[in-house]
């Protein structure tokens, strides 16, 4: 008798249980509905369309994910010259992707067939844009000599397609980094169905990609080609079931976009390059290293590849590898890529090979009171230009925007398909307390306020800037002449006090041509941004959005 209570006690409890879980179940399931209004997300009927199963940004092409931190930036080995140049400060930097090679002569020529192709240097137009790119292949030659093998060869002999490309100015880097984002989202559009297959084959000098056309005018997007914009499969699927004209076309919300592809900023190079990450396990994030590899010095302590160098430097007077044999570095000017251990990031040649450019204007000093959160000096603001009708303004064959080197060299800053854009103005930083111009590259050193000369008259030039200004480094004056020749001349004056200017730009690291010195990571110098030379290449960067981390922290035990 009591065991038939039990039960019918167990049936009760049952029972009441269902019935709570049917009421429940008649309560607004939010799961699928906005948190703010209950309207439903993705409905067919209309409303917000959001693409709910994107999650983390994927890893673009040639990338390699940096887990984001704080560290010491600056010089960790002696200061003979005693010039203070990047002091020890803690910084930190935000998750980002870095290329995990320099970018190599096969990747270069791969830019260079594209911008031959789209806009044939034998068209008058066009001409400029290919030329513009070409690397400086002279930077091989030397006075006392003989390397003309590797002017004739180096760029385009298949035998150094994996050796990191070199003469490439900080001008060229950056519009090579612009070129492979575009390529890069364009690929993307295709393999998902929303651009017709193999469009970027077909396109001309007035019908190229250009990722931030697309995404805020995408109907001017390949010349205002719709068959080219709409073409894809998944596209004419969704113009079939949509009315909604604005959810034709990929947007920022869909998440399918990858970020622009950059330079580094100094402390992102600087911070990759340490590779931090076993230190970090710890969080011993004063720790510092010598090099990018463990130890005190530049040769594997290994059991299997004990006295092998970690990197490709030149090793004294007259020795740029070592004796032929056993102990050789293996290079004696670049090396081909991955030929030495990558770093605990995964990152190759972090130390040695060839220097690389960076993001950031020259400053002797890192201004870590002002900021210490992605440092990074050189910003300039600008927005997209808007016309009469409204419309932002499309950079075409007429309006393509040359810049002419200090050099005489005159380089594409715009391609055809692109937006135009303009400096901001007072609409943009009116009663703004985090930016009031433009240009701010010499924000707290070097404007007309950072002067111990600064005074609010007198001492200006007919034009009103100060004629004693921090940083007067040569201005060389570039111009055309009548008859097409460059005219140029040298800037004589024996006034000049410095070589920095905002045109001077940082590289990092050491090469094949510096002393095991320039291989600490906080070893900082600095070239004009126009200018190449042997021994300074680059790669490229990524920012991250979204999560800090790739995966979440497990426990320890």
């Amino acid at each position: 008798m009591n065991l038939n209570k039990f039960f019918v006690l167990r049936l009760c409890i049952a029972l009441v249980t269902a019935g709570v879980l049917v009421g429940c179940n008649k309560s607004r399931d939010y799961k699928n509905s906005s948190r703010a209004t209950g309207w439903k997300v993705n409905a067919k009927e209309g409303g917000l369309q959001y693409n709910a199963k994107a999650k983390e940004q994927e890893t673009g092409p040639g990338l390699v994910f940096i887990e984001g931190g704080t560290f010491t930036m600056g010089k960790v080995q002696d200061d003979p010259m005693h010039d203070w140049n990047n002091s020890p400060n803690q910084q930190h930097v935000q998750s980002f992707y870095m290329d995990e090679t320099e970018v190599t002569n096969l990747m270069y020529l791969e830019y260079l067939d594209w911008l031959k192709r789209v806009f044939p240097p034998d068209d008058p137009n066009f001409r400029k844009i290919y030329e513009g790119a070409l690397p400086d292949t002279l930077v091989w030659r030397n006075r006392l000599g003989y390397n003309e093998v590797m002017t004739n060869n180096y760029l385009r002999h298949p035998a150094y397609a994996d050796y990191p490309v070199v003469g490439v100015s900080w001008v060229q880097a950056v519009e090579f980094s612009n070129w492979r984002t575009d390529r890069v989202n364009e690929l993307i559009l295709e393999e998902e169905g929303f651009v017709t297959r193999n469009a970027r084959y077909e396109v001309g000098s007035g019908s190229t990609f250009n990722t931030q056309t697309y995404l805020n005018a995408p109907t001017m997007t390949y010349g205002g080609n719709d068959s080219l914009t709409r073409g894809g499969k998944r596209s004419q699927s969704v113009a079939k079931r949509s009315q909604d004209s604005t959810n034709l076309y990929v947007q920022r919300k869909d998440g399918l976009l990858l970020p622009s592809y950059r330079l580094p900023t100094e402390a992102e190079w600087e911070y990759a390059a340490l590779g931090l990450v076993g230190l970090r396990n710890y969080n011993v994030y004063r720790g510092r290293k010598k090099y990018p590899w463990d130890g005190q010095y530049t040769r594997s302590g290994n059991r299997r590849s004990r006295g092998d160098q970690l990197a490709n430097f030149k090793q004294g007077d007259g020795d740029y590898g070592g004796i032929a044999g056993w102990s050789d570095d293996g290079a004696d000017i670049t090396a081909e890529v991955k030929s030495y251990e990558a770093n605990d990031y995964g990152l190759y040649d972090m130390a040695g090979n060839v220097a690389e450019w960076v993001a950031d204007v020259y400053r002797p000093i890192v201004d870590d009171e002002f900021n210490d959160f992605n440092y990074y000096r050189g910003n300039v603001y600008t927005k997209n230009a808007i016309g009469s009708d409204g419309k932002v303004k499309i950079v075409n064959a007429d309006s393509i925007v040359y810049d002419t080197l200090s050099n005489g060299k005159v380089v594409a800053r715009n391609l055809p398909g692109e937006i135009l854009q303009v400096p901001v103005d007072e609409n943009e930083t009116y009663l703004r307390t985090n930016f009031s111009d433009s240009d701010n590259r010499d924000y707290r050193d070097g404007d007309k306020r950072s002067t111990r000369y600064y005074q609010s008259f007198g001492d200006d030039d007919e034009d009103g800037v100060n004629k004693r200004k921090m940083y007067n480094s040569p201005e060389h004056q570039v111009g055309s002449a009548d008859d097409g020749s460059m005219n140029l001349q040298y800037d004589k004056s024996t006034k000049r006090t410095s070589l920095i200017s905002n045109e001077v730009r940082v590289y990092k690291g050491g090469s094949w041509r510096d002393r095991d010195y320039w291989l600490d990571p906080a070893q900082r110098r600095f070239f004009p941004q126009d200018m190449a030379t042997d021994y300074i290449g680059f790669r490229c960067a990524m920012s991250r959005v979204g999560s800090k981390a790739k995966d979440k922290k497990k426990p320890r035990h």
